[in-house]
């Protein structure tokens, strides 16, 4: 098994032959690939294990037509090199020769790596060397990238081309840190229990402590952050299938999605959940507010404020970020209705179980709560009930969501579904 360093020959050669003797150093054997769209990489004396040419026919080209392309297409030359690295990666993890990634680059570099690196699986060491991961204004793209992948991304603050004191010191790091991370041994599990995945966030933090303390003496309880992009992350371990079950207790990505909120997690946000065929659980938490923080978009007159009126309606304002606003009886059907639809496309609708909390869904809207609608949350009960097809259990739950009773009723239905 080999350590794979990956890089542009034409430009970085001088630190990518400084990786690969450090690994060698630290007793590990590395496999270079080289990722130059350029010409430059021919004249090279460092010659890599798998070049540009063979990267290019691997994503449906050839070098030429990449290099062809780059004047006027380089998007689409990058994406040639990238699907090429992508799937070469994983043919070589498949036969069990990937035991380490480590890569170096500027734009075009760490665009390509991070795209073909977060096609590898989780806990495989992963580690960027970039000198544009800290620009503001590439943050959002490269999240993308790394945001729900156990990417490490090391910011070289210097440019990596040549080789003076400072790229010498990254490049020494980072290879030490490769080397670190792939021959850092896991104690030995003992008797290792299998996993559930839940959602949670604060409005439901006593909840889904009842539930981790039901499960946790059987099951390891993986818990994600619902804040977006820790659904997201959830939904691409539930698809890896590293999971037993998926308590979806805060699906409020897909509303947030449905809505304009901020903790929006795309349209798929469901989609994990409903096909990896394991128990899935859900409630209706978080689906009783939008996400529209901070503060200052209500007097500046956010589009979403202005037409959504959230100003009339019921408010938290956690801090100057962090506000919530409540969803209306409306919006709690349109939600409700789009829910259904998806898990009504299911084919294991058998493990889908939608547990309801009539006493509240989340903190905010129990009894004296700042967002207190009982009416909007039944709209959402009723919508639910008359558009999700009958061969999906729905259990309503005479508490809130914050209550060992309803922790039960989740738990049953982990248990149940797990049965059938």
């Amino acid at each position: 098994m080999a350590i794979v360093a990956v890089g542009m020959l034409d430009e970085r050669e001088e630190g990518l032959r400084l990786i690969k003797d450090q690994i060698e150093k630290h007793g590990q054997q590395p496999l270079l690939i080289d990722i130059s769209i350029g010409t430059g990489a021919i004249d090279a004396s460092l010659k890599p294990d798998i070049d540009s040419n063979t990267l290019a026919a691997a994503g449906g080209s050839t070098i030429e037509a990449v290099r062809e392309m780059l004047a006027r297409e380089r998007e689409r030359a990058t994406a040639v090199m990238a699907d090429g690295l992508g799937k070469t990666l994983q043919d070589l993890h498949g036969e069990g020769k990937l035991q380490g990634i480590i890569a170096v680059g500027g734009m075009t570099g760490t665009f390509i790596s991070l795209s073909a690196m977060k096609l590898l699986p989780f806990g495989v060491p992963k580690l960027l060397i970039s000198s544009v991961a800290a620009m503001p204004a590439y943050a959002k793209k490269l999240a993308e990238y790394f945001g729900v992948r156990d990417i490490t991304v090391m910011h070289s603050v210097v440019d990596t081309v040549g080789l003076n004191p400072l790229v010498r010191r990254l490049m020494i790091n980072g290879a030490g840190a490769i080397c670190g991370m792939v021959g850092a041994e896991a104690p030995e599990a003992q008797e290792e229990k299998k996993s559930i995945a839940l959602t949670e966030f604060g409005f439901c933090d006593k909840g889904a402590h009842y539930v981790r303390e039901l499960l946790e003496k059987e099951f390891n309880i993986i818990s994600f952050h619902a804040t977006g992009i820790g659904e997201k992350a959830a939904m691409d371990l539930v698809g890896q299938n590293l999971f037993e079950a998926f308590i979806d207790l805060v699906p409020a990505g897909y509303s947030e999605y449905l809505l304009g909120g901020n903790r929006n997690a795309g349209p798929d946000r469901l989609e994990a959940g409903i096909h990896h065929g394991k128990p899935y659980i859900l409630t209706p938490c978080g689906f009783d507010m939008i996400s529209c923080g901070p503060i200052q978009r209500r007097d500046d007159g956010d589009p979403l404020w202005v037409s959504r009126k959230l100003a009339d309606r019921k408010l938290l304002l956690q801090d100057a970020i962090r506000v919530q606003a409540r969803t209306s009886a409306a919006e709690m059907q349109a939600v409700a209705k789009e829910v259904a639809g998806r898990l009504n496309r299911s084919q294991n609708k058998g493990l889908i179980k939608f547990i309801l909390p009539t006493g509240g869904f989340s903190s905010l809207s129990v009894e004296g709560g700042v967002l207190y609608e009982p009416e909007s949350d039944q709209a959402f009960i009723e919508a639910l009930k008359q558009n999700l097809d009958d061969d999906i259990c729905i259990r309503e739950v005479n508490a809130d969501i914050n209550t060992p009773e309803f922790a039960r009723a989740v738990v049953e239905a982990v248990e149940q579904a797990m049965a059938d």
